[in-house]
C-alpha cells in the first residue's frame, strides 16, 4: 500500500495537470473569442476565468510543481482516439470545452479533500464548470453565424409586399440578386401567413441556389417553418432576448434601431447586426424618425456589430452612407420602383465597389 506521502504527491500531480488542462482550454477559447469572433464580453469571461482558476497561493503552487514529473508521463504516448485528432474550429471549441469541463469536475472533486480543502475552493470549480457551459454555447453560435454575418455587406434588399404593386416575389428577387444583392429580406403587412409562407420557403430556395443570405423580417414563425437564414426585428416586435432564445444557434438576428442606446442594447440582447435609420426621408416609411449620417455615426462608434443603413438611400448617397460607417446599404425603394430592378440593383452595387 502507498504510504500517505505517495499518495499526497499522486493527488498534487493530478491537480497540477488539470489545473494545466484548464489554463491550456481557457487560453484556446478566450483566443478564438478575441481574434477570430472580436467579442469583447466572451473574451473578457473567458479571461476573467483564466485568471481566477490558475492563479494560487505561491506556498501551494511549489508543491505542484515539486509533484510534476511530465518525463514520467505516460499520457504522452497514448494516442488520441482518431475522431478526437481532427482539427475544424466549431470541433476544436467543443474538444476544448469539455477538456476543461473535465478538469474543473476533477479539481472540484479533490479539492474536497481535507488537506487540499485550505488551498482550492471546489465552490469555485463548481460554479467556473456551470459558467462554462453557457460560454461554450454563446461561443458556439457566434461561430456558427459568423459565415452569414460576413456577408452583411454591400447591398441588402427588401421585398416589400406593398411595394412590389402585385409582382412576382420570386421575379424581382432573382433580378434584384443577378443584379449583385448579397441579402435578401422579406417584408410584408398584406398576405396572411398561409399566403406568405410558401413565398418565403421559395425565397429561401432561390436564395441559397446563389449563395444570398435570406432574412424574414417580423415574423419568426415563418424564418423558422422556411428555415430562413435569419430574422429581423423592430423595437416593438418581439424582444430580442426572447428571440434569440428561440431561434435556432445558427440563426443571425437583426434589430433596428434609431439611437445608440437601443443599438447597444440590441447587441447585448444576441442582435448579430443593426439597421439604422432612417438616414434620409423616404417614401417607403413616411413616418420613420431621421436621424441623418450624424446619427448612424453615433451608432457606429458605440458598437463593433455590422450596421445596415436604410432609409431614403439611392445610388447618389450610397457612398456617404458608407463612409459614415455603414457595413451595408438596405433599399426598397431604389430597386423595387425602378423599371429595371436588376439595373437598378447594378448601379447601386457598382458604386459601393468603387469605394473598395
Amino acid at each position: 500500500m502507498s504510504s500517505p506521502e505517495a499518495i499526497s504527491g499522486q493527488t498534487l500531480r493530478i491537480i497540477d495537470a488539470n489545473l494545466n488542462r484548464i489554463g491550456e482550454g481557457l487560453r484556446l477559447l478566450e483566443d478564438i473569442a478575441r481574434l477570430l469572433l472580436n467579442d469583447a464580453v466572451l473574451t473578457q469571461q473567458l479571461k476573467t476565468m483564466r485568471h481566477e482558476l490558475v492563479k494560487g497561493d505561491w506556498s501551494f503552487n511549489k508543491q505542484l510543481l515539486q509533484a510534476r514529473n511530465s518525463e514520467a508521463d505516460i499520457g504522452i504516448n497514448i494516442e488520441a482516439p482518431e475522431q478526437e485528432k481532427q482539427r475544424e474550429l466549431l470541433l476544436m471549441v467543443v474538444a476544448n470545452s469539455r477538456r476543461v469541463q473535465e478538469s474543473l469536475r476533477t479539481v472540484e472533486e479533490l479539492a474536497k479533500i481535507p488537506d487540499i480543502a485550505p488551498k482550492l475552493n471546489p465552490e469555485k470549480f463548481k460554479q467556473a464548470r456551470f459558467n462554462l457551459y453557457s460560454i461554450e454555447r454563446n461561443l458556439l453560435s457566434k461561430l456558427l453565424r459568423q459565415d452569414k454575418i460576413k456577408h452583411i455587406l454591400g447591398l441588402y434588399a427588401i421585398i416589400d409586399t406593398q411595394a412590389l404593386k402585385g409582382r412576382s416575389h420570386i421575379e424581382v428577387a432573382s433580378q434584384i440578386i443577378h443584379g449583385g444583392a448579397r441579402t435578401i429580406q422579406l417584408r410584408d403587412k398584406l398576405l396572411s401567413k398561409q399566403e406568405l409562407l410558401p413565398i418565403a420557403k421559395q425565397l429561401k430556395n432561390l436564395c441559397a441556389e446563389h449563395n444570398v443570405l435570406f432574412i424574414v423580417n417580423d415574423y419568426l414563425d415563418i424564418a423558422l417553418a422556411a428555415d430562413a437564414d435569419g430574422l429581423h426585428l423592430g423595437q416593438n416586435d418581439l424582444p430580442i432576448k426572447a428571440a434569440r432564445k428561440l431561434l435556432p444557434i445558427d440563426k443571425i438576428l437583426g434589430c433596428s434601431t434609431t439611437t445608440a442606446e437601443q443599438a447597444v442594447t440590441a447587441e447585448a440582447e444576441g442582435a448579430d447586426y443593426i439597421a439604422v435609420g432612417s438616414i434620409y426621408p423616404t417614401t417607403s416609411k413616411e413616418a420613420a424618425k431621421v436621424i441623418g449620417l450624424d446619427g448612424l455615426r453615433q451608432i457606429r462608434q458605440a458598437i463593433a456589430l455590422p450596421l445596415v443603413a436604410i432609409g431614403g438611400i439611392t445610388k447618389d448617397n450610397a457612398a456617404e452612407v458608407i463612409a459614415a460607417g455603414a457595413s451595408s446599404i438596405a433599399v426598397i425603394s431604389a430597386i423595387l420602383q425602378a423599371e429595371s430592378p436588376e439595373e437598378a440593383a447594378q448601379q447601386i452595387v457598382a458604386r459601393l465597389e468603387t469605394l473598395k
